[in-house]
């Protein structure tokens, strides 16, 4: 098994430490091979960001994301740049907040922006809420092992709030299955 996962949005959304957590799930907790990289404007927050990783059962050779299975888009500069030409096969999530064009392939909405503002008191949480509809949607990693890359990776205090986007997220994909 490879799967090839990008995560695109604004700077800010926590793009990039959502492909640090997934990665962390499958290299530490779920046994896998795991590559993560990342790019982002000068802008600290709101200029474009991108992250990929990929997992695998075996060895990586080339660390570069060709053809990814699972889009996770947040704004839609970040679609139009990474998602509007994804394969049939493929799966994407996108926050209808920020998204408003409609892909090709099989697609979520999870409302992630919004959910986490209305549910959690702070759209930080967003991204987390996306890791549960990656989970809900592929079952790429275990939720055992990314409830435990997520609370290895927030701040002290935060993780009943992560654990509930991680509901959140999976709860919003499940609906739609």
């Amino acid at each position: 098994m490879k799967s090839e996962i990008r995560f695109s949005g604004l700077g800010g959304q926590g793009i990039i430490t959502a492909a640090v957590i997934l990665g962390r799930a499958a290299a530490l907790y779920g046994g896998k091979h795991v590559v993560q990289t990342q790019s982002y404007g000068p802008e600290a927050r709101g200029g474009a960001s991108a992250s990929a990783v990929i997992i695998s059962d075996e060895p990586i050779y080339y660390p570069k994301v060709t053809d990814p299975d699972v889009y996770v888009i947040m704004s839609q500069e970040a679609y139009n740049k990474y998602g509007s030409n994804v394969r049939e096969d493929a799966i994407m999530l996108l926050d209808p907040g920020y998204v408003t064009s409609r892909p090709a392939c099989r697609f979520f909405e999870v409302p992630a922006t919004i959910e986490a503002k209305a549910q959690l008191g702070k759209t930080v949480f967003a991204n987390v809420i996306m890791l549960g509809g990656i989970l809900e949607a592929t079952g790429i990693v275990s939720y055992d092992a990314l409830e435990r890359a997520v609370l290895d990776s927030v701040p002290k205090g935060t993780e009943e709030n992560n654990k509930r986007a991680l509901a959140i997220g999976q709860e919003l994909v499940r609906s739609q299955l």
